[in-house]
């Protein structure tokens, strides 16, 4: 995993040496040593996640933050304190300006490391919906993003230990709705009938690992985009950093500040409110345009609007992105031999066995007729090759049905996969190429991929 970090410190050997560790890990790093500077910096569009210095003269990092989650152009970007103030009131002050999460110096690097890569991926799902809302705007078919007003926020707490769960509803009794649940199964089986916006989970239980918990909560679809904050004691490190590593949001630490749980809390709801909010308009505003309604994946036209786009994000971050052309071999016969409802059949196996083996953040669309077009962004030509063989077995090792289910064929596919060459490539010279391999691999016998070097 790699992204763009802006280091902002008005102390050059200290932004020196964070970007020194960041650079060991393969991280982009832009310095910035003023508020002022660092706000330019990130109007540009062009940052992942912000480490801010809090103490620097003429703005401190409360007010850069403040300025950026201000901002609708910027206010997606995660902010991270970094600081010597140890005070809690400190951290709820950098909180309610829209802090995503504090670091105190010296910076250690395993927690460095943790909590750029999970904040990053946060901001990578973040990015995709953007993009596509975006899309939805420019093609005319933007509903908005205003928020409904609500009820106290549901919050699940899972602690088995009945005075801390009271401690924490004393807490939150007053902002939020919480429920309490003492076993871990149970309360997994609650957060996934849905109505709760975050889950609280302490590290208390004796005979029970709450990371396995937190790793299911993480697995499961309906509480996959949940956020997920722990409640730990001071010295579970190890666990509060491999916790963040899989996905969980953030922690507090016993003994637990009321004023800080609820500033985190608060942190949390704003940005999933933010994404279901982007999920909304993505999917009211033009899904009846630009999905296909037979397969349900995008259609075409989607894919004229997007593919520039992501080619565009591609070049100016210098990261890959590779096509596949997945075509049906021998369509016409099988048309010819069950129907065009036959053939709708098998089209739609086709898709749900595409979205089986292809990643979440992967653009796939009906081309046209059995022609299907995927686009894969950070991923090189080796990678894609591997995604489309993979692809290529599913099809042909099982039969599809068709004629409601009575009969089942053989089918196979022909694949062909290009990547991005420089800035070679505009979205018709990239479909051109994924075409002309797609073809070589139609005269090759088909059943097999096609991947050329260039």
């Amino acid at each position: 995993m790699t992204a763009r970090v802006l280091v902002v410190d008005d102390v050059p050997s200290n932004a020196k040496l964070l970007e020194s560790r960041l650079l060991a890990e393969y991280f982009e790093v832009v310095c910035a040593h003023s508020g002022a500077e660092a706000l330019r910096v990130c109007a540009d569009g062009k940052v992942d996640i912000v480490l801010l210095d809090v103490v620097m003269p003429e703005m401190d990092g409360f007010e850069v933050c403040r300025r950026l989650k201000q901002d609708p152009a910027t206010q997606h970007i995660p902010v991270v304190m970094v600081t010597t103030l140890d005070e809690t009131a400190d951290r709820v002050k950098g909180l309610e300006a829209g802090a995503d999460d504090f670091l105190s110096k010296p910076v250690g690097d395993l927690q460095l490391l943790t909590r750029v890569k999970s904040l990053t991926r946060l901001k990578m799902l973040t990015d995709e919906l953007r993009l596509r809302t975006a899309i939805a705007h420019n093609a005319g078919f933007d509903n908005g993003l205003e928020d409904e007003r609500r009820a106290a926020p549901a919050i699940l707490l899972i602690d088995d230990d009945s005075a801390s769960s009271a401690c924490i509803g004393r807490m939150l009794k007053a902002d939020f709705s919480l429920d309490v649940e003492d076993d871990p199964q149970a309360g997994l089986f609650r957060a996934a009938e849905g109505g709760y916006e975050c889950v609280l989970v302490t590290t208390g239980y004796s005979d029970y690992d709450p990371l396995r918990l937190c790793a299911q909560l993480r697995a499961l679809d309906r509480t996959r985009l949940l956020p997920v904050m722990l409640v730990a004691d001071i010295g579970d490190g190890t666990v509060l950093q491999r916790a963040l590593e899989f996905g969980v949001n953030d922690y507090v630490t016993r003994p637990v500040d009321p004023q800080e749980l609820v500033a985190r809390l608060r942190t949390q709801l704003r940005r999933k409110r933010y994404n279901d909010r982007l999920r909304s308009s993505v999917s009211q505003s033009f899904q009846m345009a630009v999905t296909d309604p037979l397969t349900g994946l995008h259609n075409r036209r989607y894919l004229d609007t997007h593919l520039p786009r992501l080619i565009a994000r591609s070049v100016a971050r210098q990261r890959p992105l590779s096509l596949m052309i997945a075509d049906i071999d021998r369509f016409k016969s099988i048309n010819d031999a069950w129907g065009h409802q036959g053939g709708d059949d098998v089209l739609r196996e086709f898709a749900d066995r595409l979205r089986q083996n292809i990643r979440g953040i992967d653009l796939i669309c009906r081309f046209g007729g059995e022609e299907f077009v995927v686009a894969m962004p950070d991923t090189d030509r080796a990678a894609a090759e591997m995604v489309a063989e993979r692809l290529r077995v599913a099809i042909a090792n099982e039969p599809f049905t068709v004629d409601g289910g009575k009969n089942a064929i053989p089918v196979t596919t022909s694949v062909g996969v290009v990547s991005r060459m420089g800035t070679l490539d505009d979205a018709a010279q990239l479909l051109k190429r994924a075409d002309l391999a797609l073809y070589e691999a139609k005269n090759a016998g088909r059943n097999c991929v096609v991947a050329p070097a260039a």
